[in-house]
């Protein structure tokens, strides 16, 4: 049985906390901690088993029951408190991303290159989804031969509150991230090359603070596949989610899930379910299974499905990005 600690109780750390305690049989939450742990957080917390709650996560770091942390605090703070998890002997599971550093995310490769026992998982859960792993496993099974063309459609269901911007880092490396990933998952392939159409379409307070809510970015991938991916911040019919991979001997396409496969034919025309309405809805079971699989690597001591690397490559491809928008070009990423 793994012991985990997770820091940070906001939406995601509360997410982590069901899934382990729910759907993951081998491992359970014998800690929290949050500065800002407040008594209906605690109370929710403590209905669910744990007993060490705390406001002071170096309380978690200090523990020697706990095997491993999972960093769902701040953005801002992802790396340091990777840093400090992993030189006190815990594996780690750090969220999305490590940092809009790729400075602080080279300290963390650095450090993890000194503790070859930690486990250190990025928090891609769109790698663990049934639809997109599916997509892969063609891939690999030679189902599709060569990797030409990707297609990735990702729009949300609304958009942020436009404050939420000066803390996220942007549309590339707040939502657009996953896309990324997604991107170097389905291909099984690094990016070379970045290039981005974008407009502010969806709400004028985005633009004001310097962000963009539509894209449509291309992607030169090192296998010498092409990606499109197209985003908006707002789609009024929900949660579109959906890949196409079209290669050498044929292609694999997903669609969205909904709440039913139900279509109504009638003198009205024909009918279905919205796709389900945001990730929470949609991805919940991708959770489950990205924690099974951490604590797997974790008790058999064996590779993790997404390192350090892939936390990398998503934030180098969000930058260059940002550059393309601002510079009206495409951008190598060894630039």
């Amino acid at each position: 049985m793994l012991n985990i600690g997770i820091i940070g109780a906001g939406r995601i750390g509360k997410v982590h906390l069901q899934s382990i305690s729910y759907h993951v049989k081998n491992a359970a939450v014998v800690a929290m901690a949050d500065p800002f742990m407040n008594e209906e957080t605690k109370a929710l917390i403590e209905s669910m088993g744990v007993k060490k709650i705390y406001k002071d996560y170096h309380q978690i770091l200090e523990d020697p029951q706990i095997d491993a942390v999972l960093v769902c605090s701040s953005t801002d703070t992802h790396a340091a408190i990777s840093i400090e998890a992993i030189k006190a002997g815990k594996h780690v599971f750090c969220e999305k991303p490590v940092d809009h550093s790729l400075e602080k995310i080279q300290e963390v490769a650095d450090v993890l290159a000194e503790h070859p026992e930690c486990r250190f998982q990025v928090g891609f859960n769109r790698r663990f989804d049934h639809n997109f792993a599916a997509v892969r496993r063609a891939y690999d099974e030679g189902k599709i031969g060569e990797a030409h063309i990707l297609k990735i459609t990702s729009r949300d269901p609304e958009p942020p509150n436009p404050a939420y911007i000066k803390v996220s880092g942007g549309m590339f490396l707040d939502m657009t991230i996953h896309d990324f990933d997604m991107a170097c998952f389905l291909t099984n392939s690094d990016v070379e090359e970045v290039y981005v159409q974008s407009a502010v379409l969806v709400d004028p307070a985005i633009g004001e603070q310097g962000d963009v809510d539509t894209a449509i970015i291309t992607l030169k991938m090192k296998n010498g596949a092409l990606a499109v991916i197209d985003n908006s911040r707002r789609a009024a019919y929900g949660y579109d989610q959906r890949a196409e991979l079209f290669g050498s001997k044929g292609m694999v396409a997903t669609s969205n899930d909904t709440l039913s496969s139900a279509v109504i034919s009638d003198a009205n025309g024909v009918t279905g379910e919205k796709p389900l309405f945001f990730f929470l809805e949609r991805y919940m079971e991708s959770f489950s299974e990205e924690m099974r699989q951490f604590v797997d690597a974790c008790e058999k001591g064996t590779p993790v499905p997404v390192g350090i690397h892939a936390g990398m490559q998503a934030v180098k491809i969000g930058l260059a990005a940002k550059k393309s928008v601002a510079e009206h070009r495409p951008v190598r990423l060894d630039e």
